[in-house]
């Protein structure tokens, strides 16, 4: 009886030890940018075939700068393209993002990002009477999903740019991969955009996320760093993306007001948004860039599941900072 006894205590404490934490970690290239990816387990994992094969068939549908991607061929007219699962879904993001930012956010841009330099289009002259002449060509209620998955456009010119919220997709399926395979605790991160799991059980700590300075024109610093557990931050920001005219020397940043048609240069430096998703956050980073604050501010303060943090210069050009407290709880002191 006794050696039952001593060899059930013995079970229970094995059990009951002290679990190995391996950090697996990988890294590379992908949808035009970098990617780094941790995921705690209790042994040494490989999922780099996994990773790789979410990458290539996001590109396969919504990658602009791939010919043969369905969005490549519906730009092009094709009509009979049936979108897979992952189009679908971004589309119905985008569909209520767009009514959320009261139109700010429309991937039917495009056209327009071609034409300022910043898609895989044909940069053009561009002066006020051809601007007005491609926003006909904008709106996303001049496109629609049929019950066929099929496509429809009001005209065969409108032009689908997704890379305001594919990205942050990106990082969304990567996550349900993860969770697939029985990870619970993950850091996934794709061109500064992440997707934060449970903790990091290596340190024993939450995930730390470092958000740039939008001031800082060579190299890097951080402005501030961010605990996340079980959430998506995404930042967004011109400090980076922009082109400067050759010969006016004029400076064109990447974010483009789909109402005007023009870039957007405003008093608003970076934005960071956290949501449940990346893909919901990548898209509302986008968004605010491209409003102004206080269109911004509105938009926030309707949808509550949304936190956000604002760098931007007030009228006397001087940085200042617009935090929601769910937010400023989230900043490491």
């Amino acid at each position: 009886m006794n050696r039952f006894w001593v060899l059930g205590v013995l079970i229970l404490l094995l059990s009951c030890g002290p679990t190995t934490n391996i950090k697996n970690q990988t890294w590379g290239n992908a949808l035009g940018t970098t990617y780094s990816i941790i995921y705690i387990a209790d042994q040494e994992l490989d999922y780099q075939q996994e990773i790789d094969s979410v990458f290539q068939v996001l590109n396969q549908s919504m990658s602009t700068y791939i010919p043969t991607s369905d969005i490549s061929k519906i730009n092009l007219g094709d009509s009979t393209i049936v979108v897979d699962d992952m189009f679908k879904e971004v589309f119905d993001i985008s569909t209520k993002v767009h009514e959320a930012s009261n139109g700010y956010f429309d991937p039917t841009i495009g056209v327009l990002a071609n034409a300022w330099g910043f898609g895989p289009g044909e940069q053009i002259e561009l002066d006020s009477l051809r601007v007005d002449s491609l926003l006909s060509y904008v709106g996303w209620g001049k496109v629609s999903m049929n019950n066929d998955n099929t496509i429809s456009k009001a005209s065969p010119s409108i032009r689908f740019d997704f890379n305001a919220v594919a990205k942050g997709y990106a990082i969304d399926r990567l996550g349900a991969m993860l969770d697939a395979k029985g990870i619970k605790n993950y850091l996934v991160e794709v061109g500064g955009e992440v997707l934060a799991k449970g903790i990091n059980l290596v340190s024993g700590k939450q995930w730390s996320v470092g958000i740039d300075d939008p001031q800082v024109e060579t190299g890097r610093q951080l402005k501030l760093i961010v605990s996340l557990k079980d959430q998506a931050m995404a930042s967004s920001g011109n400090y980076r993306k922009f082109r400067v005219d050759p010969e006016t020397g004029e400076k064109y940043v990447h974010t483009i007001n789909p109402k005007t048609g023009y870039t957007k240069n405003s008093s608003v430096l970076a934005t960071s948004v956290v949501a449940e998703t990346c893909a919901v956050a990548d898209a509302f980073a986008t968004t605010f860039m491209a409003m102004d604050l206080e269109e911004s501010k509105q938009v926030i303060q309707e949808h509550g599941e949304l936190e956000a943090y604002i760098i931007y210069l007030d009228e006397n050009g001087e940085t200042k900072e617009y935090f929601t407290p769910g937010f400023e709880k989230l900043i490491q002191k």
